[in-house]
């Protein structure tokens, strides 16, 4: 794998205190262009690891005049673990919206998982991990392994294109399709959906993200019902047909839950797998290291140096001191976890790329408590294998031109990964 000329973290900049400021705005899709700002996000967390973040209201949806960022990973942990003081229904996870959105398409987020809080989220989160636990996901790793393999040979048998089209995107859709019923050939549908759901603040996607969530239902609806009629040997069928003290799981609640899926397993995942693959170029002998010994720590250092979700946020439910910081009731709080995954504090050397590095507080499955993500044993397991094929087939994967960035001011996408993937030399 040839290298760039960089192997420090992408995005360095060359921000100083005199921006942390009114007129920086961490959930602005323009502080990323350039990907992560470590050196904005390092000053905040030496010089204000709870900072107001003001925006005029209507702004991002919200009609107050600002949030709290917190930077550090011992506190975005604490935000994480406490969800009685912080809550993901007030004003949903999603740190912004279109602005001066109506607040009714707000508050209809309140229906998914990530936007709700005990007891209802303790309920049915107990259901729908039944269908994720390591035994249920472990099932399908031979399928998955195979699909794996097959995705990397036809990107090789094609010489070149795009990583992010080709690879990152495929195995995430794939799996997701075999989870919840598409049919491989339909799984075009679970990427035109999600695109369309996480991509408001990109002008090439032209879709609306409400008439998505809605096709999402209706899709969703339907299966739920062909599976309680003609059950199925897999995840989908275990979810709708679990039961708990209420009953059966609602169709909308398992709408709700595709949604969910439909977005944090395909688009994280396939920007874990975008943002691996530059991390190995920029560093050829973390992947020399990788290709000879397959260290079982990799898949976080993957994870922690993408970083898929930047940020979430959650509102105080009560007054409440934080890092020193007095924080009142109905205040917004994002989590920066852009900021925390790179915490010299948390971390030695956070910028570096050390695929043996333990331990990894890193907070890429967001932190601790009760929304820790459902799908991070699939998520690792496809990060995994992936590279694994890539180190198989294609040790000499290169990276050939500039990437294009998805413009976001919480998600750390990538759009196009240019690469090249050469036949491995046969020995003689």
């Amino acid at each position: 794998m040839e290298p760039p000329n960089s192997t420090r973290a992408a995005g360095t900049d060359e921000h100083t205190v005199a921006d942390i400021r009114p007129g920086i705005d961490i959930t602005d899709t323009s502080l990323y262009v350039d990907g992560i700002p470590h050196a904005l996000f390092a000053r905040l967390r030496a010089e204000s690891p709870v900072w107001w973040n003001p925006q005029a209201p209507g702004v991002g949806g919200f009609d107050d005049s600002g949030f709290w960022v917190v930077s550090t990973n011992e506190l975005v942990r604490q935000v994480s673990r406490d969800g009685a003081t912080f809550s993901s229904w007030e004003n949903t996870a999603t740190t912004r919206y279109a602005d001066h959105c109506p607040r009714e398409h707000i508050d209809a987020g309140r229906a998914i998982l990530l936007n709700m809080d005990a007891p209802e989220h303790t309920a049915l989160r107990a259901i729908v991990s039944r269908g994720f636990t390591p035994r249920a996901i472990a099932t399908l790793r031979a399928v998955l392994a195979a699909r794996a393999r097959g995705i990397v040979e036809r990107a090789l048998a094609s010489g070149a294109g795009n990583f992010v089209e080709q690879v990152a995107t495929e195995l995430p859709l794939q799996a997701i399709a075999d989870i919840i019923g598409v049919p491989q050939a339909e799984r075009r549908r679970i990427f035109d959906w999600s695109t369309t759901m996480t991509g408001r603040d990109d002008p090439e996607v032209t879709g609306d993200p409400l008439e998505a969530i809605g096709q999402v239902f209706a899709y969703a609806m339907g299966l739920a019902a062909e599976r309680r009629d003609h059950p199925a040997d897999d995840i989908v069928t275990t979810l709708v047909r679990a039961q708990d003290d209420s009953g059966a799981l609602t169709d909308a609640e398992f709408g709700s839950f595709l949604v969910l899926l439909m977005v944090a397993g395909s688009e994280t995942t396939r920007d874990a797998l975008a943002h691996g693959l530059l991390a190995f170029q920029d560093n050829p002998a973390q992947w020399e290291l990788y290709r000879r010994e397959r260290p079982t720590t990799t898949v976080d250092e993957i994870v922690r140096w993408a970083t898929p979700v930047m940020s979430f946020q959650r509102t105080a439910t009560r007054d409440v001191e934080l890092g020193g910081q007095a924080v009142r009731r109905g205040d917004r709080v994002v989590m920066l976890y852009a900021s925390a995954n790179f915490d010299a504090a948390a971390f030695t050397d956070p910028q570096t790329f050390d695929i043996a590095r333990s331990p990894n507080p890193h907070v890429g499955f967001g932190g601790t408590g009760p929304h820790f993500c459902l799908g991070h044993n699939l998520a690792r397991m496809e990060v995994e294998l992936i590279f694994d094929a890539l180190a198989d087939l294609v040790p000499d994967i290169t990276v050939t031109g500039p990437v294009v960035r998805a413009p976001s001011g919480w998600l750390h996408g990538l759009k196009s990964v240019p690469a090249e993937y050469p036949a491995c030399p046969v020995a003689h």
